[in-house]
């Protein structure tokens, strides 16, 4: 018999059988993992593993590579019902699980990912969660192989004048170099730049807002490139919530939905 225990957050929950449901959770020391869990339906157990919610589990399998079965209880602090108030945060907060919960691996550990996962819940207590996204989501990218290079300027620039965010090679690029093919370039948010860090600025909501285009566009042209069903739903609606939020035009709201000609020439 296979047997752990272990802390986790709830990623999704899909309706299995008579009432039951199967659990995809990401754990501090067992990585994404998948269980079934008796009684989903009950009302005690369905607010219990609503995405986002932070639980202990124990987890039982005959064999290691079976599905197993969990034994879930709350840890108590943020949860998706704590924020049904607050949908920008709610969306924020469905976006993150959705993409742990279609980009990692299955039973690989992601120790650091994890913490950095309750960090973010814990941010989403305050009114500056905006930027603790965006980092978020940038060490999501790097835990996937994909992480984004801020420490140089990749036309051979200065580092400490980074403006703009290559999207072939994710590296910086500085404002002289940048400059010359910037409609081709990725702008880079104010509290990502070497001359700002210093400052600790908080991120006006545009300056969040850019930084999750960003984001969002290397998600969806190399992480999600090759996925069969694309980049999240949750992420896509988190993109055009937050564009609505701070009163972009619809047009530009909808570039979170589709990806925009103007991003695609980019390739090119």
């Amino acid at each position: 018999m296979e047997n752990w225990k272990d802390q986790g957050i709830i990623l999704s929950a899909h309706p299995h059988g008579e009432g039951g449901a199967v659990l995809s959770c990401i754990t501090e020391h067992y990585g994404r993992q998948k269980g079934y869990v008796h009684g989903a339906s009950s009302k005690k157990t369905r607010a219990l593993i609503e995405p986002g919610t932070h639980v202990e589990l124990e987890w039982q399998a005959r064999t290691a590579d079976q599905l197993g079965r969990f034994t879930v209880e709350p840890v108590g602090g943020m949860s998706a019902a704590t924020l049904l108030d607050e949908p920008l945060k709610l969306a924020a907060l469905q976006s993150a699980c959705a993409l742990c919960d279609q980009a990692l691996p299955d039973r690989e550990g992601h120790g650091g990912l994890y913490h950095g996962f309750l960090a973010l819940l814990d941010s989403f207590q305050g009114e500056h969660w905006g930027v603790s996204y965006v980092v978020w989501e940038m060490a999501l990218l790097k835990e996937l192989g994909f992480g984004l290079d801020l420490s140089r300027c990749a036309g051979g620039g200065e580092a400490a004048d980074i403006a703009y965010m290559s999207p072939k090679s994710g590296c910086a690029v500085s404002l002289e170099k940048g400059e010359p093919f910037k409609e081709k370039l990725l702008p880079l948010p104010e509290f990502l730049k070497r001359h700002s860090q210093s400052h600790n600025l908080l991120g006006s909501d545009e300056d969040v807002y850019t930084g999750i285009e960003m984001t969002g566009y290397f998600f969806e042209n190399w992480v999600f490139a090759q996925h069969s069903r694309g980049i999240p739903p949750a992420r896509l609606r988190f993109a055009a919530r937050f564009a609505r939020y701070i009163g972009l035009p619809q047009d530009k709201e909808d570039s979170g939905e589709n990806a925009s000609e103007e991003k695609r020439v980019r390739h090119e």
